[in-house]
């Protein structure tokens, strides 16, 4: 019984995912209601009925009080979790009892999270996103909605089931010898090839990584290109695994310790009706209206991902003067055998439109934000880039698109106006009045981007993308790279580190670590199916372990979010301990300092969704200016019976072990 739904305050539906459990439950409860000879309605229409009351009284309550609801749990246990982002309401529900607050408020930040490396800088404007998520064509918006519910689907799996999307950090393939072949060879020989290349189309390759499941093998980064962030890497495992879902059983040879061939398993009954990840569910509905109905999602078959063509995202870049969010990349997603991928992201030739975008858009928001705080006059354009600043630049800007094109003919007409009532001796000046027009130039501002970077070229226009020809041949440099290891990657992926490297560590049996300066992790592996184990094998052990890590990472995280930087506790025959720490380049550990609480409904805290340690980092460095502060995590399970302070002594050399020189692969 669970369900994620987006919907604009007047109660329309931008987007919804419901399990099969909680479609039923409507539709039964719906269905029900019709009168006799009526089909059913639309799943559109019934799940807009079912929430329409929550999403109007949100709207009262923030008119009426300033204030609303962020959760509630219903007399039959169901789990509302409720998010308002501008103008936008996301609502999270869960009816099984296998999701928390948590993790409904982690699932909506993530959905806001792969909706913006898809829609850019228009989702800073409400009324271009709406537009967006529900387009008036009905076969493209289920074809939009289906990517969009596929994509939050591969990431729960992921969450479900890979440590690395457990505590939102990047595993990397641990064979340092391996790994800095393979950078050596992204660096000097593909891309250098590819950007030398005329099939280029003015594209430049900034970033080429190669995926072995969710794990990194080799990743590498052009002297042009700023640091991909670990939110944006992480986004970008989770389209590549929706693109090309990892079968284990079927992806790996020789998986487990088997060195035979073993067959695959008849289907049970119970396997037989449980449809695969990532194929399409198929449903019979006993009216045939049903499957006429414009908003029947289940009825459209989503074609498979063509290769040659370029996904648009918008990550974080740095530059000179700062980070630019949601810039304009293509990303390719090459595949090079099952469960092996290549990754290139490109800059494109207009990249430096969307920058000059975001800066204008910045100077509206801070002007919007003063005004609105009852500053005007020169109090309200004081700052680091004001209104004056930009002025000429905006004209040249503006002058540079062209007049002929409508959305910069409405822009022109919006920015003239805005100067007439800003700078003209008979204007209002900067008051309160123009706070409107604020709004406006950044709903035309985004405008612009979306026509640049979002709306399909025309016909008539040279695709900006490398060309299918030299896709291919990248495909096949890497292949060739890779013939001999591609079998042992994969067995590697599912084996990447085993608790038999630690013998020096008695009744320790499971431990994660993370850097949090990097977005990397370590730790042992955790696969459970049916035919790959792991050290704990597959049976009741294996899986309770696996759940004890899991609860453990969000126990944590609640302690965490109130102030609790060590966490030591005992679970039967079980101690666990949870320690975050910080330390300067040369690996001095620095004094713990107040770590900031959090309130119960704030973001969640990881890298993915919204980067909460990035911000603890640059918290914790206003006492240490002049120093690189690092930050680290490590969880470990232990046997109750070891003492504690070998526990704790275990803890500490572990820390130092594991991210010893000669242990990690370079980036």
């Amino acid at each position: 019984m669970k369900c994620l739904l987006i919907a604009s305050e007047s109660a329309e539906v931008l987007f919804h995912w419901t399990d099969p459990e909680f479609q039923q439950n409507i539709q039964a409860q719906y269905g029900a209601s019709q009168e006799e000879g009526q089909g059913l309605p639309a799943f559109e229409d019934s799940i807009s009925t079912l929430f329409a009351p929550i999403i109007i009284s949100c709207s009262t309550m923030v008119d009426r009080l300033g204030d609303s609801y962020t959760s509630f749990t219903t007399e039959n246990n169901h789990i509302y979790v409720l998010h308002q982002f501008d103008e936008c309401l996301y609502i999270a529900v869960n009816g099984d009892g296998e999701e928390g607050e948590d993790d409904l408020r982690r699932k909506i930040y993530v959905m806001k999270k792969i909706i913006e490396v898809l829609f850019g800088m228009v989702t800073l404007s409400s009324n271009l996103l709406r537009r967006e998520l529900r387009p008036q064509d009905t076969e493209q918006r289920a074809r939009l909605w289906k990517h969009l519910q596929s994509l939050l689907e591969t990431y729960s799996h992921l969450r479900e089931n890979d440590q690395s999307f457990l505590v939102e950090a990047v595993e990397r393939l641990i064979h340092p010898t391996l790994c800095e072949q393979c950078i050596e060879f992204l660096e000097r020989r593909l891309v250098q090839q590819l950007n030398s290349s005329v099939e280029r189309a003015r594209e430049e390759v900034l970033h080429a990584f190669i995926l072995v499941h969710t794990k990194l093998l080799a990743f590498y980064s052009s002297r042009n290109a700023s640091t991909l962030a670990t939110s944006d890497l992480l986004a970008l495992i989770i389209m590549a695994q929706n693109m090309y879902p990892s079968n284990t059983d079927l992806d790996d040879p020789g998986s487990g310790h088997e060195s035979f061939y073993t067959p695959e398993p008849s289907p049970t009954d119970r396997d037989s009706n449980k449809p695969e990840r990532g194929s399409t569910p198929v449903f019979e509905f006993m009216d045939p209206d049903i499957q006429m109905a414009e908003d029947s999602l289940q009825t459209l078959e989503v074609p498979p991902p063509d290769p040659s063509t370029p996904r648009r995202v918008f990550l974080e870049i740095s530059g000179k003067d700062g980070l630019y969010p949601m810039m304009p990349h293509s990303m390719y997603c090459l595949p090079l055998w099952p469960g092996i991928t290549l990754v290139l992201l490109t800059k494109i030739p207009t990249n430096n439109v969307a920058a000059s975008v975001y800066k204008y858009l910045e100077a509206f928001a801070k002007l919007e934000k003063r005004l609105s705080e009852g500053q005007e006059g020169s109090a309200a354009t004081r700052g680091a880039l004001t209104i004056h600043d930009i002025r000429s630049k905006l004209d040249k800007f503006i002058k540079a698109l062209g007049p002929s094109d409508l959305q910069s003919a409405q822009l022109q007409n919006v920015w003239t106006e805005f100067k007439n009532r800003a700078f003209a001796r008979g204007g209002t000046g900067f008051n309160k009045d123009l706070i409107p027009w604020c709004k406006n130039m950044k709903t035309q501002l985004c405008g612009i981007y979306r026509q640049c970077f979002l709306i399909d070229s025309g016909p008539g226009d040279i695709p900006q993308r490398l060309s299918p020809g030299l896709q291919e041949r990248a495909q096949t440099m890497v292949q060739e790279k890779l013939m001999d290891w591609k079998d042992f990657l994969l067995v590697k992926s599912r084996r990447n580190i085993t608790m038999v490297s630690y013998p020096d560590f008695p009744g320790l049996i499971h431990f994660i670590c993370v850097d949090r300066s990097t977005g990397q992790m370590i730790a042992p592996s955790l696969n459970i199916t049916e035919r790959t184990t792991s050290e704990l094998g597959k049976g009741p052990v294996a899986q309770f372990i696996k759940s004890k890590v899991w609860s453990l990472v969000s126990t944590t995280r609640r302690f965490l979010r109130k102030g609790y930087s060590t966490v030591t506790l005992r679970d039967g025959d079980f101690y666990f301990c949870y320690f975050l720490w910080f330390e300067n380049e040369t690996g001095y550990k620095l004094e713990a300092g107040d770590i900031p609480i959090l309130p119960d409904d704030s973001a969640p805290i990881g890298m993915l969704a919204w980067d909460y340690y990035r911000k603890l980092l640059r918290y914790y460095s206003k006492n240490h200016q002049g120093e690189v502060v690092k930050c680290y995590e490590l969880l470990t399970v232990h046997l109750g019976v070891i003492p504690t302070e070998i526990i704790l002594q275990h803890c500490r050399q572990l820390a130092s072990k594991l991210w010893e020189p000669s242990r990690n692969p370079l980036l």
